[in-house]
């Protein structure tokens, strides 16, 4: 079974994360961060992904340590619970129309760390979170699950839309990319033999 636990304390927050990549897409969230539990309710259940976050974060100061924290312990769970990587697709990508949002999503587990993240939000907040912390959570995840992931947004003008499109369309993107390739289940998909 690819599950991972993943626990973080720091003198800002305090996280602990479960994940289970071959799950049903069923979650317990709760970070502080009322956006952000709506956020990751949505990727695990696009993701089908079994997910359990606690976050006791200093969101009296602001929600930025809480959503950063919360991203690196992401990227630190897929990274463990994908393990060697053997049989894994490697890459995914999802085009996905959130009414008048248009997302589009690709991803590399590639072992290299790169975001294109090219979505425009017409908003600083939605209620109170910050949308600039969209960015920081994915910089946050692929950071500490090497990958390459583009995040595009050709049209848009609802932040609430192309916000949530974002996670959605990552979510089913990295669906694709750790599901186990049945063909190539004993191969590391690279002709370096790693990943």
């Amino acid at each position: 079974m690819r599950i991972a636990t993943v626990e973080r304390k720091t003198a800002e927050t305090d996280i602990c994360l479960k994940l289970n990549l071959d799950g049903t897409g069923v979650s317990n969230i709760d970070t502080g961060v009322g956006f952000m539990d709506h956020m990751l309710t949505l990727f695990a259940k696009h993701g089908r992904f079994d997910l359990d976050i606690t976050c006791k974060g200093d969101t009296n100061v602001d929600d930025h340590h809480s959503v950063e924290d919360i991203g690196i312990c992401l990227g630190q769970a897929f990274e463990k619970a994908l393990g060697d990587k053997k049989g894994i697709v490697r890459y995914g990508s999802m085009i996905l129309p959130m009414d008048e949002a248009l997302i589009l999503t690709a991803i590399d587990i590639s072992g290299r760390t790169y975001l294109n993240y090219d979505l425009k939000i017409p908003t600083a907040k939605i209620g109170t979170f910050d949308t600039e912390l969209v960015e920081e959570f994915f910089w946050a995840f692929v950071r500490n699950m090497p990958s390459s992931l583009h995040i595009k947004q050709p049209d848009g003008r609802n932040a609430h839309h192309i916000v949530e499109g974002a996670f959605k369309s990552v979510a089913r993107s990295l669906k694709q990319a750790v599901a186990i390739d049945k063909d190539f289940a004993d191969e590391i998909p690279s002709t370096k033999g790693v990943l």
